[in-house]
């Protein structure tokens, strides 16, 4: 066997080991690097949650389960805008939100970060029942003032829409507001409000 012969064997033997080699790190890597990522069971105990609003209508709420919880991003149009300033502060429980569950940035009259977006825990404080959405006006069971909002059928609690409780109602207080913060314009990240109120 020649000298030339015998070094392009060494070569490919080289080249054909280092790539064996290169795929078998790959191979043993993956499962670890993907141990880094939270489970489905790790974010559901408390992991943050990315909800894509890129696709929610004006009007339209999507849900989502965070910490066991069900978690309602609404989309507010103008006209729900307009007609929750309308609600006097005479028929709400907690007003300013004081004795209620929200981060310091979602204590103000939208209590949300951004004034369209409302970000709540779809829990009653009540009972803990969940509450459902009657974005209508003045329905006949729910009376000629009720602006729409979200209403209980467990024991008739009833909320704005940004969640506030009406007096009147048997829950003690507003609806929770999760931490939250908006990664870029279309996606919030639920369960963790790292720089929000910045």
């Amino acid at each position: 066997m020649s000298d030339e012969a015998d070094l392009s064997r060494r070569h490919f033997l080289t080249v054909a080991t280092s790539v064996a080699g290169g795929v078998g790190v790959v191979l043993a890597a993956t499962p670890f690097v993907a141990s880094f990522r939270p489970s489905a069971r790790a974010q559901a105990l408390g992991g943050p949650v990315q909800v894509d609003i890129s696709k929610v209508d004006a009007g339209a709420m999507v849900r989502v389960i965070w910490r066991g919880q069900p978690v309602w991003v609404l989309r507010r149009t103008p006209d729900m805008m307009q007609r929750l300033e309308s609600v006097p502060v005479a028929s709400l429980k907690d007003p300013n939100s004081d004795e209620s569950d929200q981060p310091e940035y979602a204590k103000n009259a939208t209590r949300a970060v951004k004034t369209d977006i409302l970000v709540v825990v779809g829990n009653c404080t009540h009972l803990g029942c969940a509450p459902i959405e009657r974005f209508d006006v003045a329905p006949a069971d729910l009376g000629p003032d009720w602006v729409g909002g979200f209403f209980c059928p467990c024991h008739g609690s009833r909320f704005d829409l940004a969640g506030r409780v009406m007096a009147g109602s048997p829950a003690p207080t507003n609806l929770p507001i999760p931490p939250y913060r908006f990664v870029g314009d279309n996606l919030v990240l639920i369960g963790d409000d790292t720089g929000a109120s910045a």
